[in-house]
This record gives C-alpha cells, structure tokens and sequence, in this order.
C-alpha cells in the first residue's frame, strides 16, 4: 500500500513524511496543506454543481509537521456563486492558515461561435521532461516522495523562469486519489521553489500566501507551472505561474514572498 501524504484519525489530518517542506525538517511544505483546504472546499454542500474559481491561502505562520484540522463552511451560498472560508489549526486549535474560496456554478453558456478560450500548452511536455533535482535533499518530503517533479525548461538551484510539470506520487488522505482541484492546489505552491532566484542554503524566499485563479480544472494526470519570480531589495518578492495541463491554459497563481539572508 502506497503510503498517503496524510492519515486521517477522527477529525484531524495527521502528517507522513511525504507532507514535508524543504526549509525546516519539522516544518509542512505548503502545497500540503493547501492541497487539504481544496479537499475541505469542494465537499461543501451546494445548491447546483460548483467548481472553484479563486483560491486564497493565507498563511499565518510555518505549519509544523504535526496533526491538523480543517474546517470549512459557506459564507455565502446561492445557485450561481458561493463565497468559502476555509481555517487549517494545529491540534491545539491555533489557525495556522486561513483560507478563502470563490466557486461559481457549472453549466453551458452560448459565446457566440468563440468557444472555450485557452492557449496550446507550452513544449516540452511532461513526458519530454526531466526529473526534478533538489539540491542537498534526500529521505522524504513533498518536494522529494509526495510530488513528481519533471523540468522541461530550468532546474531546481538554478536562478531563472522555469516550466516545471507536477502529478502526485502517492494518494493525499488515506487511499484517495487526488482530485484535479487539488492537485492544482499542491502543485501551485511550488513557484517560488521551481523559479528561483538565489541560493537554497544562503536565502530564504518562503511564500507568506498563494492565490489561484482557475479558469478550467486539470484533465489528465499533469499539472504545469510556468513560472517566474521578481525581487525587490527591500526584502519583498513576488512568483507569478501560468498554470497549465496537457490540453492547454488552466489559469494563473501568485505568491508573495519573504525574502532574507539565512
């Protein structure tokens, strides 16, 4: 049995290895935790068929490896749009993420002869790609044993844009298979990780939020971030994705980083 990213034992979410981050060994890598949030979203209640737009996650502090609980509820329902608030808590009930959802209805609309707008998705593609390498890791992690990682342009520990293509190792609760919300999710989390601009062991550039903007959710196992990251001296930084999957552009994602010297 493939172990899962996390074990459920009655209402919370208890860590494996596979959930850990690469700044701090006792510490989360954020894709994990949000990859729980879209889980807690999209089993909302509502009143027509819904799919997630717009994904914010706030995080509040480091989210260490130890049990969570996720709780989720609709701040505003209806039969086109519904507004979700989403909290991640350690086991001693301090929020450690807050989180906000925007999911609107599904349902076929007339756009005059245009047709669904996405752009081809970029080349190469995941199976022309070439394993991620992270520097100076080994054991488990969510960068390591939780996600696979294939670069078709850049590399881990190189400074620069990259294109990296994602899909999950290992089931993310117990014997679930992700779904495509999710999987976005986990893998959004990894522009500042794949579009680096300073070194690993001399910098810290962790992501203090991410937001996801969805126009379509994933067909196909692969997940692709095109990603990019901007700096500012005064210890600011900002990763922009362009998300993709094999059939073309799903939306965007953003993170705002910290950025100092270790």
């Amino acid at each position: 049995m493939t172990e899962p990213v996390f074990r459920q034992e009655g209402p919370l979410f208890v860590p494996t290895g596979h959930a850990r981050g690469p700044w701090d060994p006792s510490q989360q890598h954020g894709g994990a935790p949000a990859a729980l949030v879209a889980r807690a979203v999209e089993r909302l209640e509502a009143a027509a068929p819904m799919r997630c737009s717009r994904l914010t996650l706030e995080f509040l502090g480091a989210v260490p490896l130890a049990p969570l609980r996720v709780e989720a509820e609709v701040l505003r329902g209806g039969p086109r749009l519904q507004l979700c608030e989403a909290t991640v808590s350690g086991s001693d009930g301090r929020v450690l993420v807050r989180a906000r959802a925007v999911r609107l209805r599904v349902g076929e609309v007339d756009l005059e002869g245009r047709g669904a707008q996405r752009a081809q998705p970029p080349t190469p593609g995941p199976d022309e790609a070439e394993a991620g390498t992270f520097p100076g890791s080994a054991g488990e992690g969510f960068h390591l044993t939780g996600m696979e990682i294939r670069f078709a342009r850049g590399q881990f520990g190189e400074p620069g844009p990259a294109l990296a293509w994602f899909r999950p190792r290992r089931p993310l609760v117990d014997e679930e298979e992700p779904t495509p919300l999710q999987r976005v999710a986990a893998a959004a989390d990894f522009g500042n990780g794949v579009s680096s601009e300073l070194r690993w062991d001399r910098h810290l550039f962790v992501n203090t939020d991410l937001t996801v903007h969805l126009l379509s959710e994933p067909r196909g196992p692969w997940v692709g971030l095109e990603a990019r990251t901007l700096l500012d001296s005064q210890g600011r930084g900002l990763a922009s994705s362009t998300l993709w999957d094999g059939q073309g552009e799903l939306g965007a994602s953003h993170q705002t980083l910290f950025v100092d010297v270790r």
